[in-house]
This record gives structure tokens, C-alpha cells and sequence, in this order.
């Protein structure tokens, strides 16, 4: 398996990708985040609440196939681009898996599932043996503008509802509009507005700002 070559935007670009997307607030969270204040508001949500369309991907469809990823296939992606991270490979030890869409030998994008009961900043969301919580959703640059990402998640669906899981969770970041945008694309629906406030990465705060009728 070979890693996808990058092409890295530069730092303009960058910027620019990030207010064009709404995502200006979502960036200025993590940089505060980076000195000890965390205000993650965060939307819990099920995803193809109502069963989707398959996603139209903009590129030949046929060249990819869905591919299960092991930890060391993880472990070398997250290092070659420098995003190593220990809680990806305990969450892969303790039962999670990862799935990708591999293109001639190349992994374009990728995803992973838990199946066991989850803890997001100090608040535990228990899973039932039907249900599962997705997470880490990623797609490389060269692959960005084709909807790989609603496709992969699409396929996810279909391999899950094999297993007997008919309901998909994930949680996403208010402030992150490309993130909800794909989602969207999927039929999700949202079911709580929490937020969590983490100082000096240490004291964890949660509350349960809305419930949405289902």
C-alpha cells in the first residue's frame, strides 16, 4: 500500500480554504484549545436517519474499492503525514477498525468504526449491540472535490447493516460547516446540542444544551 502524495496548499490557500468553508470559528477553537481552553460545542448525530442515495462521486467510481486498513497500515499512514496519535492506535486496539477507499494501490480516504461504548471528553455515549459510532473521517488533498467522503461513509453503511448494525452515530463540531455539509448529503439528523468546556486540559465540563425531536 502506498501513502497518498500531498500536494500542501500553502499557508494562503489554507487560510483561504478555511473561511470559504465557514470554518474561520472552528479553526480559532483549536488554536485556543492549544493554550488550555477548549469550548467544544458539538452536535450528537445519527447518521442516514432515513436511508440515503448512493453519493455520486466525480471522478470514475470503478477505480476504487473499499479496503480494511490494520494497525499497521494505520500507524504508517498517520505517521507519514505527521498526525500521529496515540488514542487512534488504543482506540484500534480496543476493538475499533478502520476502513478506506484505496485507488491503484493508494489510499484517497478513510474512517473509523467503534462498536464499543465511547467517552468524547469526559461524557460516555453507550452503544447497543445494533449500533455503531463513527468516527475520524479523513480525505487526503489530491482527493478533495470528488464526495469520496459521503461514498465512503455510504459503503460503511452498507457494510454495517451486513453485521446487523442498522444505527450509525457520529458526532459533529457546530463550528465545522464542511464536516455538516457531507453529513447532510447522507441524511443525518441531529439529536443533541452539547458542549463541553476543558480547561488546562484537565477539568472537563459538559452540558446538554438542546434535544431535538425526532
Amino acid at each position: 500500500m502506498e501513502m497518498s502524495k500531498d500536494k500542501v496548499p500553502s499557508s494562503l490557500t489554507r487560510y483561504w480554504i478555511i473561511v470559504k468553508n465557514g470554518m474561520f470559528l472552528y479553526g480559532l477553537r483549536n488554536r485556543l484549545a492549544l493554550i488550555g481552553l477548549d469550548i467544544n460545542l458539538y452536535y450528537w448525530a445519527q447518521e442516514e436517519f432515513k436511508r440515503c442515495d448512493v453519493p455520486i462521486v466525480k471522478d470514475d467510481v470503478s477505480k476504487y474499492t473499499l479496503k480494511h486498513l490494520s494497525i499497521d497500515e494505520v500507524k504508517s499512514i498517520i505517521n507519514h503525514h505527521g498526525i500521529f496519535n496515540e488514542e487512534i492506535i488504543r482506540g484500534l486496539e480496543n476493538g475499533q477498525f478502520c476502513v478506506g477507499l484505496e485507488n491503484n494501490g493508494e489510499i484517497a480516504c478513510y474512517t473509523f468504526v467503534e462498536l464499543n461504548d465511547y467517552n468524547f471528553n469526559g461524557r460516555s455515549f453507550k452503544l447497543k449491540p445494533n449500533e455503531a459510532y463513527l468516527l475520524n473521517m479523513w480525505t487526503f488533498h489530491n482527493y478533495r472535490g470528488k464526495n469520496l467522503a459521503p461514498y465512503l461513509r455510504y459503503k460503511v453503511y452498507r457494510l454495517l447493516e451486513e453485521r446487523g448494525i442498522d444505527k450509525k452515530y457520529s458526532i459533529s463540531q457546530y463550528f465545522n460547516k464542511s464536516s455538516i455539509k457531507f453529513k447532510k448529503k447522507l441524511n443525518t439528523k441531529n439529536l443533541y446540542l452539547f458542549l463541553n468546556v476543558t480547561l488546562f486540559w484537565k477539568i472537563k465540563l459538559n452540558f446538554t444544551l438542546k434535544r431535538y425531536k425526532v
